[in-house]
């Protein structure tokens, strides 16, 4: 008599169940593909696609035997005496509201759910999957696979770049979100700063260099020896190799940077200025005056310097030289020129050819500039 009463309970149970109904019972049991409720008598089968929105791995992450929860009906087959639940049915499907939570700019973070050859998954509220594709990963040239930079179950932060609830489909960007390099280049690496980077690969003109993610040099081939002409930069570089560089020149059109090697390498001229202080007294030979009175000197070999000359030239002031300072400045010529020039020439008006007296009143390492004045 109990059994059919159990019996006429369960009957009566599954026909006043009908789809839509919301009811309540008991987590019965655990499977991999679903739960079992108790809803009375009746048992009903929650399946793991139907508990969440969102990636569900197995049905002990959200629930425990003996839970009590509210499901939907989703379908009845009095027949077969089978009963089908929901759980998520009870909230709004995401991907309705996703055009009005999710807007191109924002900033999002979520875990890496997915990883393929194209890009990578992440999770930004359980049933709303965005995509970062492989060209949104980095500024970097070098990314071969999302594998190379992220991994799974990691937390992101995310722009929002397109939305398509139609579609289901929202695009994201890691490498809008880490913020363009090449916005603040000329702070970061100005003209005249030494960096650091690795040779990524050679080519017959030059060699590129990786400074930081996403910031790449060129060497020219012509500013990575001074000692010797190159045919190829492989005979002075190879790839994978960390070589300092100056920086010459900032390309924001191609996001490249021109760079040299040689510029760091000591020069003739950096010795030369090392060797000297200002006030100093030397000697050099006009090589070239122009119209406007500037004069370049060569002052040792390879070693060229600037000097303003007078508008015209003073007679009384040069023969106010005295003997010593003649006889000082024959000694200077025999010793650093070897030319045997007659002393009078220094009383001269300045002409290219000359051997003259100048005092340094300027020194810059850092152009290599030496500016002279001219005094006997």
């Amino acid at each position: 008599m109990l059994e059919e009463e159990e019996e006429q309970a369960r009957q009566r149970t599954l026909a006043a169940l009908k789809p839509g109904d919301v009811v309540s019972g008991v987590v019965r049991s655990l499977t991999d593909y679903g739960a079992f409720v108790d809803l009375g008598g009746v048992d009903g089968l929650l399946h793991v696609t139907d508990m969440s929105w969102g990636r569900v791995r197995k049905p002990a992450d959200l629930l425990n035997v003996g839970d009590q929860i509210q499901v939907m009906v989703l379908k009845v087959d009095p027949a077969a005496r089978r009963v089908s639940l929901g759980l998520k049915q009870l909230t709004p499907e995401p991907w309705s509201l996703a055009e009005q939570k999710y807007k191109p700019g924002d900033r999002v973070r979520g875990p890496v759910v997915r990883l393929a050859d194209f890009g990578a998954f992440v999770e930004l509220e359980p049933g709303i999957e965005g995509l970062i594709h492989l060209s949104d990963l980095s500024w970097s040239k070098k990314t071969r696979k999302p594998a190379d930079l992220l991994k799974l179950g990691e937390t992101v932060e995310v722009v929002v770049t397109s939305v398509s609830a139609a579609e289901r489909r929202i695009s994201l960007s890691l490498k809008q979100a880490l913020g363009d390099p090449w916005d603040r280049i000329e702070q970061h690496y100005p003209v005249g700063a030494v960096v650091e980077g690795r040779v990524v690969s050679l080519a017959k003109f030059g060699a590129f260099i990786e400074i930081a993610d996403g910031v790449e040099g060129m060497i020219h081939i012509a500013d990575i020896s001074a000692e010797k002409r190159l045919e190829h930069p492989r005979e002075a570089l190879k790839v994978g190799e960390t070589v300092r560089a100056q920086v010459l020149e900032i390309d924001r059109t191609r996001r490249r940077l021109r760079l040299g090697i040689k510029q760091l390498l000591p020069t003739t001229a950096d010795e030369y200025i090392a060797e000297h202080r200002l006030g100093d007294l030397i000697t050099g030979r006009l090589v070239e005056i122009s119209a406007s009175g500037e004069a370049q000197v060569q002052v040792a070999d390879g070693v060229f310097a600037c000097c303003r000359l007078p508008s015209a030239a003073n007679p009384t002031a040069q023969s106010a030289l005295s003997q010593a300072d003649l006889n000082s400045l024959t000694a200077m010529l025999a010793a650093k020129w070897k030319q045997g020039r007659n002393p009078s020439a220094a009383l001269e008006p300045p002409r290219p050819g000359q051997v003259r007296t100048f005092r340094i009143v300027a020194l810059e390492p850092a152009a290599k500039r030496i500016q002279l004045e001219l005094v006997g």
